[in-house]
């Protein structure tokens, strides 16, 4: 290893004092091909030693070992430094799993990769094997346990003879989110980074694709209750938009969004993406609830006073169900799902108050005081008659409800019909989400027609797969325009698409002009 090391240091020794120590500076070098060529030897020297270090030690720690402390290595001639300038790993991790090159990695289905020239290893610290599994339940939110690394070296010396009799160097790790430049030689330098890499990690090892269609029917690694999933390590300066998926999909939907808003400048610098995992096999009413809980005990977690910059202004963005979940997030459900649900079973005295107790969380609430602005993507506020449809009826009896939700639905359905009876009450339909999503659900009709609060601007995103109807007529083949559409919006975009019309260019750029205007207002 030492003659390996050795031959990587000194490429990064001799790059480094031609880059910042010969007469000629970089700025007067600007245009030339060689200084490049040096920088990416330089680069590539970095991220070699810094892995080979890596694999050598990553079962040698020292036992004083403080990943927020100077940590020294010996090899051969060389003293080695590992400095950590303002990295924080996720969940309190002290060292990370693995060291992934991101010029290693490649990605299908992202249409873009974004990173920022400039100078340093651009890398992954990679915490966790798993994103999701049973055992992460003890919390409703984790952060990523991919995030981006930024590795720079540098030698002491004034002068590139000093640069070059010296057998010190030190290898500094940046946050890439946190800064775009660092000093070096008196000279401020533009940091290298990959913004899609980790990201990209992220979704390819979440197991996300088959996670969600198993859980519609029971089987496999079920998720029961939803998660939020911080796609950068916390910031308490940064704005919060906050993403929710359709039925039967998960945070892949968002791949190419998020991958966009990462990709934005002004985005990056001022939204940290949170998104939310959800199962969608269970009716929207508890989902609304868990969601909520799991949205307020995370800001809770990070912004205990509810004061920083964070916690205020938050976007929200919901596509198919989820922006039925989101608009149910910034509307007051006031008296009429209680009215509704007393008018058709006369409750009172101790019966009532069972009632009250078991769905109260469900048919009572009030809009998150943290959102802001939401946007509505081919969402069905009023249903769609495609729920009703023969063959979405066979596949809705195939979804399947944790046994400790319907347990709880069949005890709530005795106490309405008749809690004196010694045979329990028999669900003559499914319950569950596609029911829901039906125009002709209860639910869905008390709902549609709930106030949206009027601290929050919302903004809807439809698509039309049928550009020979009126628009009043018209349907992303799955959701009509007319449960789409809501008044009142400060804003309505229709786009030429079927329903996963957020995956579209026309959609991201809406949203993302959607998420510049909302930090100017």
């Amino acid at each position: 290893m030492e003659a390996t090391l050795n031959a990587y240091l000194e490429t990064a020794r001799y790059s480094y004092a031609y880059l910042f120590l010969t007469k000629r500076t970089p700025n007067m070098r600007a245009l030339e091909d060689r200084q490049t060529q040096v920088r990416d030897y330089y680069n590539y020297a970095v991220e070699k030693t810094l892995t080979t270090l890596f694999e050598y030690y990553r079962k040698r720690l020292p036992p004083d070992f403080n990943f927020e402390k100077d940590t020294h290595f010996e090899s051969g001639q060389w003293h080695i430094t590992i400095r950590n300038e303002d990295l924080r790993l996720a969940e309190e991790h002290i060292f990370p799993e693995d060291l992934i090159p991101a010029s290693s990695l490649s990605f299908a289905g992202l249409r873009n990769q974004y990173r920022r020239d400039g100078l340093g290893a651009e890398l992954v610290a990679v915490t966790s094997t798993r994103v999701v599994s049973r055992q992460s339940a003890e919390m409703p939110f984790s952060e990523t346990p991919f995030p981006p690394v930024t590795a720079v070296m540098s030698f002491p010396g004034n002068t590139w003879m000093d640069v070059l009799k010296t057998n010190e160097v030190v290898i500094t790790g940046y946050d890439p989110y946190s800064r775009e430049s660092f000093k070096l030689v008196g000279k401020e330098v533009p940091l290298a980074a990959n913004f899609t890499s980790g990201y990209g990690l992220w979704l390819a090892r979440s197991g996300f694709a088959a996670q969600s269609l198993l859980t519609l029917i029971g089987k496999g690694d079920v998720l029961e209750m939803p998660r939020v999933y911080l796609m950068q390590p916390y910031n308490p300066q940064r704005h919060i938009v906050i993403m929710l998926h359709g039925l039967a999909s998960s945070p892949e939907a968002w791949i190419n969004l998020a991958n966009e808003v990462l990709g934005d400048e002004t985005l990056r610098k001022n939204f940290q993406i949170w998104q939310v995992y959800y199962p969608t096999n269970l009716p929207i009413a508890f989902n609304h609830y868990e969601i909520s809980k799991a949205i307020t005990q995370t800001l809770k977690h990070f912004d205990p006073e509810g004061k920083a910059r964070a916690s205020q202004k938050i976007l929200l963005i919901g596509h198919s169900m989820g922006g039925i979940l989101s608009r149910l997030m910034v509307s007051s459900s006031g008296d009429r799902l209680w009215g509704a649900l007393l008018k058709k079973y006369p409750l009172e005295g101790r019966r009532l108050e069972r009632v009250r107790r078991e769905l109260g969380p469900y048919m009572s609430f009030e809009p998150l005081p943290q959102i802001s602005r939401a946007i509505f993507v081919a969402a069905p506020h009023k249903g769609t008659p495609v729920a009703e449809i023969a063959l979405v009826r066979w596949i809705a009896n195939f979804i399947k409800l944790p046994f400790s939700v319907l347990g709880r639905f069949r005890e709530v359905a005795q106490l309405l019909v008749d809690p004196g009876s010694a045979n329990p009450v028999s669900l003559t339909r499914s319950f569950n989400s596609i029911d829901n999503l039906s125009n002709r659900d209860p639910f869905i009709q008390l709902t549609s027609t709930l106030p949206v609060s009027s601290r929050v601007r919302y903004h809807s995103i439809i698509g039309n797969n049928t550009p020979k109807k009126p628009l009043a007529e018209s349907s992303d083949s799955v959701v009509p325009y007319s449960s789409s559409h809501l008044e009142g919006a400060v804003s309505e975009k229709v786009i030429a698409s079927g329903h996963s019309v957020q995956e579209m260019p026309d959609a991201i750029i809406e949203i993302r002009r959607i998420m510049h205007l909302h930090l100017k207002e």
